[in-house]
């Protein structure tokens, strides 16, 4: 099935002056909780990875001997499912409740030593055939693969991720891996992706309103004041705004502009040749956000509430934000660099 962006409430290249010259297109990835192979683009999904290619791990030293099993994680996850999914009475039962509970719990493996190494977990697989507006990679490369260390306690702050991003030419792979290897404990139920098929869509954006012009600035920020003047005083009224509602799209998404939600926005340079960096890719802890839900496709908007689900990857980004990726647009063979928004 397709997802269909609605389009925005309000029409922002009428609103203000000279929008259309900041405009820009990325792609909303839309993953749906799916079965995908190694031969698709996917979240969560199996990697179309080399049997001869070892799997990367994590070595830094950090605690790894508690977490929550991954086993009890899908269990838990395949639960609520079927329980949300009752035509009756959806949701889980006294038992089924006192079940997920247990599986909550955390578990130790005593003998893990804090070096021993940790296979990385695959979060996002994208061809360029299936993807529009996904650059070519080094050397021509159609397949980009990203994986992270599934404990969130990297880096001088000891709370940091561990990303890895992988080029490949997909016919250029033998044969595959036919299972990757799989930690014995994840820190978070987050770090864990649930396979999920995509359905991209190109949609228009436009930049953070403070990375615009000064000028175009005020006037977003005196339409947003009259907008909030104008706005009825009920609970459930949604005053809409240029950030949230007509700007950068929610979700999964390649290319586009950076959205930035903990941060004041900031110039990402390339470490190797300080080229200024660009949007790579997008991963966010939610497809849309329960108070503003005009980013949910259209095919969303038709199911039962209880079956939308805005988390369908279950993935979590720091306090449940996104996952900024950024390439050098000159040499996409240069290390890439994220942040945590």
């Amino acid at each position: 099935m397709t997802r269909t962006t609605p389009p925005r409430p309000l029409d922002i290249e009428e609103l203000f002056p000279k929008p259309a010259d900041h405009r820009g297109v990325n792609t909303r990835l839309h993953p749906r909780t799916g079965s995908p192979d190694t031969s698709a683009s996917s979240i969560g999904g199996p990697l179309l990875w080399p049997a001869d290619e070892p799997w990367p791990m994590c070595t830094e030293p950090h605690r790894r001997g508690r977490g929550y099993r991954i086993a009890d994680i899908r269990r838990r996850r395949q639960l609520l499912a079927r329980a949300w999914a009752r035509d009756v009475a959806p949701g889980p039962t006294d038992e089924e409740r006192v079940l997920l509970k247990e599986l909550e719990r955390k578990h130790r493996v005593p003998d893990l030593a804090d070096t021993d190494p940790v296979p990385l977990i695959g979060l996002v697989q994208l061809y360029r055939r299936d993807v529009p507006g996904l650059p070519a990679g080094p050397d021509g490369c159609d397949l980009l693969q990203v994986l992270w260390c599934p404990f969130e306690a990297h880096g001088p702050s000891g709370h940091g991720l561990a990303l890895h991003v992988a080029w490949r030419r997909s016919e250029q792979v033998g044969e595959p891996l036919r299972a990757a290897p799989e930690p014995l404990l994840v820190g978070f139920e987050g770090a864990l992706p649930e396979p999920c098929v995509l359905h991209p869509e190109q949609v228009a954006t436009h930049p953070h309103p403070a990375t615009l012009p000064a000028r175009l600035q005020s006037e977003i920020d005196a339409w947003e004041e009259r907008q909030e003047r104008q706005a009825d005083e009920g609970p459930d009224a949604h005053v809409l705004t240029y950030r949230h509602d007509l700007s950068i799209p929610p979700g999964y998404r390649v290319g586009g502009f950076p959205s930035w939600h903990s941060t004041d926005p900031h110039a990402t340079s390339c470490a190797a040749c300080g080229t200024p960096m660009a949007l790579l890719l997008t991963l966010d802890s939610r497809e849309w956000d329960g108070g503003c839900t005009s980013w949910m496709p259209a095919e969303d908007h038709r199911l039962p509430a209880h079956l939308r689900d805005p988390r369908p990857a279950k993935l979590a980004f720091g306090r449940y934000g996104l996952l900024n990726v950024f390439t050098c647009p000159t040499s996409p063979e240069h290390p890439h660099r994220w942040s945590i928004q």
